[in-house]
C-alpha cells in the first residue's frame, strides 16, 4: 500500500486543526487570558507539522483508494487528538498527557466527558477550543457515516445510497457537492442555534460555544452546571437543536433541495422523534407528580432536556437525574444505547440498527411458529438485503462484547462497579456523563486513575469509528489485497 496519499490527507487535516487554533488564541488575547501564547505556539507546531507532512507526500493526480480510505480514518481519529491536546498540555490548567489526551479525544469524538472543573471562571480561549473541537468532530462524524460506513453495511447509509442510485432521484450529481451541501446545512444549523441562544438571554460567548456543541451533539459547556445555568427558554432551544443534530443530514439536504417531506417520510426519524416525545412527557409527569419539580412545565422541560441529551449522546445536564428515584440510573443506562439517526452527529447504536434488530427478532419468532412462511425485511418500504441485517446483528454483538471488556478493564484500575460499567457504556456510545458519584452528571472523570482515562479514550475512539472500521484493519486479507 502506498501510504503517501494517506499522509498527505492527514497533513491537510492537521493543517485545518492548526488554523482553528488561531481563534482561541485571539479570544484569549481579547479576554486578557493567560494562554494566548500557548494557543499560538500550539497552532504553530500543528501548522508546521501538518504543512511539512502534506507537502512532502504530495503526488500530483493521486487519489485515495478504498483501502487507503479505511486506513486514513483511524489514523485521523487516533492521531489528531495528539495535536488537539497541546493547548491542554501547555496551558495554565497544568494537565498531564493522560488528562490532555482524554479531553481532546472527548472533544473530537463529541463525547463530552471532561476532567475539567471550574469552567465558569476559565479563560475564554480554552472554552472556545473545546467547542471548536466538538464542532469539527461533529462534521467529521457525518462524513464517516456517508463515505465509510456504507462499505461495511452496518450504518444504514447504504440504503440511502441505494435509494439515490437513479439519476432522477439523485439529490446532487457529485459526492463533493453533497459534502459541500451537508457542510452548509451544518453551518446554518449552528448559526441559527447560536442566534437562538443569544436571543434567549445567553451572553454572546456562551451562545457561540453552546451553538457549536449542541448541533455537534457534543455537550461541552461553559459552566459546571451545564444547561442548568441558563434560562428555561435556552433549555428548550437546546432540546430542539439536539434533536436537529440527531437527524440524517442527507435528508436535510434533500429537504433543502425541494423535497421538504423527505425527513418525516423516513422511518427512523419518525421512530426517534416519537420515542423522545413519549419518554419526555411520561417521565416529566412522573417526576412532577413525585414532587421533584414545583410545576408540570419544569418537570417536562427537565425530563426532555436530560432524556434528549442522553439519547442523542450529547451529554448536557439540567441537574442530577440520578436523584429522580431508584429507577433513574438503569433507565438512563439503557437510554445511552439508543442514539439518534444514521448519518447524524450522534453516537451510540442508533435507531436504524434497533429497527433492523426488532425486525429480525419478529422474523425469527414468526418463522419458528410457521417454518414455511417467508417474512421479508423492509426499511422505508424497500427490501433490506440479508447481509445488512446480518452485519447489524454482528455489530451489536461486538458493541456488547466491547462494553464487557471495557468495564472489566476499567474495574481493574480500581474504580467502583457502577463507575466501570457506566464508564464503558458512556465511552463506547460517546454519551458523556456516566453514573455514580464520580462520573455522574454532577461529577467528572478527573479523579479517575490515568490508566482509566487512557482506556476511556480508546473506547471513545472505537465507539466513534463504529468499531468495525478499526477491526477491518486486523484482517490479513485486507492487506493482502
Amino acid at each position: 500500500m502506498d501510504f503517501r496519499p494517506i499522509a498527505h490527507v492527514f497533513g491537510l487535516v492537521i493543517l485545518a486543526l492548526g488554523v482553528l487554533g488561531l481563534f482561541p488564541a485571539l479570544a484569549d488575547w481579547v479576554d486578557e487570558g493567560p494562554d494566548s501564547l500557548v494557543f499560538l505556539a500550539s497552532a504553530g507546531v500543528t501548522l508546521f507539522i501538518g504543512g511539512a507532512l502534506s507537502l512532502s507526500t504530495y503526488t500530483p493526480g493521486t487519489k485515495l483508494s478504498l483501502p487507503q480510505a479505511f486506513v486514513l480514518t483511524p489514523v485521523c481519529w487516533f492521531g489528531l487528538p495528539l495535536f488537539a491536546a497541546l493547548p491542554f498540555l501547555w496551558g495554565h490548567q497544568d494537565l498531564g498527557w493522560a488528562d490532555a489526551y482524554f479531553e481532546a479525544v472527548s472533544g473530537l469524538t463529541t463525547t463530552g466527558s471532561t476532567i475539567l472543573t471550574g469552567l465558569d471562571g476559565m479563560p475564554q480561549g480554552i472554552l472556545l477550543w473545546r467547542g471548536l473541537l466538538q464542532w469539527m468532530g461533529g462534521l467529521g462524524v457525518i462524513m464517516i457515516a456517508i463515505a465509510i460506513l456504507p462499505l461495511l453495511k452496518v450504518g444504514g447509509m447504504q440504503l440511502m445510497r441505494t435509494e439515490s442510485s437513479d439519476r432522477s432521484d439523485k439529490v446532487l450529481p457529485r459526492a463533493s457537492q453533497l459534502a459541500g451541501a451537508i457542510g452548509l446545512v451544518y453551518l446554518l444549523l449552528t448559526v441559527i442555534c447560536q442566534a437562538a441562544y443569544w436571543m434567549s438571554g445567553m451572553v454572546l460567548f456562551d451562545a457561540l460555544v453552546h451553538g457549536m456543541t449542541t448541533v455537534a451533539t457534543g455537550g461541552f459547556s461553559t459552566s459546571d452546571l451545564s444547561m442548568a445555568a441558563f434560562s428555561p427558554a435556552a433549555q428548550w432551544i437546546c432540546v430542539l437543536f439536539m434533536i436537529a443534530g440527531s437527524l440524517p443530514f442527507v435528508l436535510m439536504v434533500r429537504a433543502l433541495y425541494g423535497q421538504p417531506g423527505a425527513l418525516w417520510r423516513d422511518s427512523q426519524v419518525r421512530t426517534f422523534v416519537s420515542i423522545i416525545l413519549c419518554l419526555s412527557l411520561v417521565v416529566g409527569c412522573l417526576i412532577w407528580w413525585g414532587g421533584t419539580f414545583p410545576d408540570l412545565e419544569a418537570g417536562i422541560r427537565n425530563a426532555a432536556l436530560n432524556i434528549t441529551s442522553i439519547a442523542t449522546t450529547t451529554g448536557y445536564a439540567a441537574g442530577d437525574f440520578q436523584l429522580w428515584g431508584a429507577a433513574a440510573p438503569p433507565f438512563f443506562l439503557f437510554l445511552m444505547m439508543l442514539g439518534g439517526c444514521t448519518g447524524s452527529t450522534t453516537g451510540s447504536i442508533k435507531v436504524f440498527r434497533w429497527q433492523i434488530l426488532a425486525q429480525e427478532v419478529r422474523r425469527q419468532i414468526t418463522q419458528a411458529a410457521e417454518p414455511k412462511r417467508i417474512v421479508s425485511r423492509r426499511f422505508n418500504g424497500k427490501p433490506v438485503p440479508a447481509e445488512i441485517a446480518q452485519s447489524v446483528c454482528v455489530y451489536l454483538f461486538i458493541v456488547l462484547a466491547l462494553i464487557g471488556i471495557g468495564a472489566a478493564a476499567l474495574a481493574a484500575t480500581g474504580v467502583s462497579f457502577i463507575t466501570a460499567l457506566s464508564g464503558a457504556v458512556t465511552s463506547i456510545t460517546n454519551v458523556g456523563p456516566g453514573l455514580g458519584p464520580e462520573i455522574g452528571p454532577a461529577g467528572t472523570f478527573g479523579n479517575l486513575p490515568d490508566a482509566a482515562k487512557w482506556i476511556s479514550a480508546l473506547l471513545m475512539t472505537l465507539g466513534r469509528l463504529e468499531i468495525l472500521t478499526v477491526l477491518v484493519l486486523f484482517d490479513p486479507r485486507f492487506w493482502s489485497r
